[in-house]
């Protein structure tokens, strides 16, 4: 009798790895974000500052998104929870490891600020960059105005986040790209309104070194994204369950084939056909794809490790 082949899954990283992950990469957008605004002048040119952050976002995903699935941020990071894709006791700390890379990476701005002579004080600069709204805006956009923006970028960025790390036709390389782009051209926008970030970790470090004023106006860079971040979880999660209905329907129920999406829905990958043609002819031989791996705690994560959902 030969033996089955069985695919051995790769270990998942443990969840203090991947917290020093999320740790890492929310410490690396800030240092570049902060930087970059600091040290050129984001109010009358945004581009190099909205640029510079979402390639960040890119190269952190890039690098550390096949631990920890590429979070760098508490709305992306709730947009996951609310759509079931990681738990809650992981998304706690996550956020806390974005809190902490996140501050991080300010005082390490802080402490280079604090070395240039031509920057007297180091709280000042960091005015420049700290989101605000009305007179500490650089348009003096009014609440109202900062709210609806912040709920509309955040639930954008999820969005994209969540479509571009779920389904078998999502390309793992790309992802990265695709919420990095989103993020630098969210943030032009942002920029001009109010330096507003979609990023409660990150407008939270900024708001430590910075006056008061942005200590005090902190609450709407925490509610406003969340909530944005809430509605695109929801909607993903509704999604999810229209497709699975649709799935178990009977075709005739659907309305029959479309003939356009069925060609891409009865695409088979190349190796799995091989492995199921080799086993029909020898019963003591199963396909790797029929073996589990075990519980999956984080889609996202698996999408990067390439395990993409079928």
């Amino acid at each position: 009798m030969t033996p089955s082949v069985q695919a051995t899954p790769e270990p998942q990283p443990g969840l203090v790895a991947r917290l020093s992950a999320e740790a890492l990469g929310s410490m690396f957008v800030v240092v570049v974000a902060v930087g970059v605004g600091i040290f050129s002048n984001p109010g009358a040119a945004p581009l190099p500052l909205a640029l510079a952050t979402g390639l960040a976002v890119t190269a952190a995903m890039l690098a550390f998104g096949y631990v920890s699935g590429g979070h760098f941020n508490p709305v992306i990071t709730l947009g996951n929870l609310i759509a079931g894709r990681i738990r809650a006791v992981a998304a706690l700390g996550y956020l806390a490891a974005q809190i902490i890379g996140s501050v991080i990476g300010a005082a390490l701005i802080y402490f280079v600020v604090s070395t240039v002579p031509v920057l007297k004080d180091a709280r000042a600069a960091f005015d420049v960059v700290a989101p605000g709204f009305g007179e500490h805006a650089a348009a003096q956009t009014q609440l109202a105005g900062v709210l609806l923006v912040e709920v509309l970028g955040a639930a954008l960025i999820v969005a994209v986040f969540l479509g571009a790390t779920a389904g078998r036709r999502a390309v793992p390389a790309m992802a990265p790209f695709a919420v990095g782009l989103s993020m630098a051209v969210l943030l032009q926008l942002g920029q001009v309104l109010g330096n507003l970030p979609f990023n409660p970790a990150r407008a939270t470090a900024q708001a430590f070194f910075s006056s008061s004023w942005a200590v005090e106006g902190l609450w709407l860079f925490w509610v406003a994204p969340l909530m944005g971040a809430a509605l695109a979880g929801l909607a993903f999660r509704g999604f999810q369950g229209l497709s699975s209905a649709e799935a178990s329907a009977p075709a005739d129920v659907l309305g029959g084939s479309d003939g356009v999406n069925d060609s891409f829905d009865a695409t088979i990958d190349p190796v799995e056909e091989i492995e199921v043609q080799e086993s029909a002819g020898k019963p003591d031989i199963v396909p790797s794809r029929a073996v589990q791996a075990g519980p999956v705690n984080d889609d996202a994560r698996d999408f990067f490790d390439g395990k993409k959902g079928k």
